[in-house]
């Protein structure tokens, strides 16, 4: 059996009232996406500590999953009515084969490695070297399974340069995983700040899954205020902007900062606003996408 998916891409005002009209009218299931994602234009979906985030994209993508059959044109458009559009956005729609999704799914995961030493490891896969590091880590509702090039890169510079003892802070973390492996690339603590609650709940599960219980993890609004050997933001260019004085300040004088989510054409801006701070290294890149990486002054 065959499901039928549409897309159509709105802006920020009309994307989340056409996604519940849907919803109302026969859809399954309908995601938001950023339009923009993976070009120049992507926009974090990012508040600042203390305030909401704006929860829209400017130029939305709307993913929409139907019952074979349904008229998927003929609802597309009683929804652009019912929520005031003069007429339906451009779409197209597309059949979806039914499928195992759960062995699908599993299927396109599986070991990553990051270096020699340093393995990620889908907890349905047996680990390809027993003595390497092995961290288990699923796909989930948050970022940072290792299989996108800047959490790699990240991952590569924490096992290049961490020689155990430091203290490291994991702004925007995810899933955990970069405190998780500077913990077990011998760091002494590790912490980790994320905007979405999800993304905190699914760090400190997958830290107790990895025998690192002791990494801790906050939303913005509850962060210890501290200063860190090494700082790693992960995120996406717009935010990194924002936060360039927070993340200085939470690295200690002589502490390291890693920076990636940042695309190539990107890099001299950002290398251009944190060298207010930090002695910054020749960036890495990897697929379009860049690491920086620098020490604080």
């Amino acid at each position: 059996m065959s499901w039928l998916t549409l897309t159509a891409d709105t802006d920020a005002q009309h994307a989340e009232a056409l996604s519940e009209a849907l919803l109302e009218l026969g859809a399954l299931s309908v995601d938001l996406l950023d339009a923009d994602a993976d070009t120049p234009d992507e926009q974090a979906i990012f508040g600042e500590p203390g305030e909401p985030p704006p929860g829209v994209w400017q130029h939305n993508r709307i993913s929409a999953l139907f019952e074979p059959d349904t008229d998927v044109a003929t609802i597309l458009a009683a929804a652009a009515q019912q929520i005031g559009l003069a007429q339906p956005p451009q779409y197209r729609v597309e059949p979806l084969d039914d499928h195992d999704w759960v062995r699908l799914t599993q299927s396109q995961f599986d070991p990553i490695p990051i270096s020699e030493r340093l393995w990620i490891v889908p907890t349905w896969h047996t680990p390809s070297n027993p003595d390497a590091i092995n961290i288990a880590l699923d796909p989930g509702l948050a970022f940072g399974t290792g299989s996108h090039p800047t959490t790699r890169l990240c991952l590569r510079w924490l096992d290049s340069h961490l020689q155990g003892g430091e203290s490291v802070l994991d702004y925007g973390c995810g899933s955990g995983i970069l405190a998780i492996a500077a913990l077990k690339l011998g760091a002494t603590s590790a912490e980790g700040v994320d905007v979405d609650p999800q993304a905190i709940i699914a760090s400190r599960d997958n830290a107790t899954a990895n025998g690192v219980p002791q990494a801790r993890f906050f939303l913005p609004d509850n962060a210890p205020s501290a200063q860190y050997d090494v700082v790693v933001a992960n995120i996406l260019t717009n935010p990194l902007r924002l936060l360039a004085p927070l993340l200085a300040h939470a690295t200690k004088t002589g502490g390291r900062i890693v920076l990636s989510g940042i695309l190539d054409s990107q890099a001299q801006e950002v290398m251009g606003i944190y060298a207010q701070w930090f002695t910054l290294n020749p960036p890495v890149f990897e697929d379009g996408w860049t690491c920086l990486s620098g020490v604080r002054r």
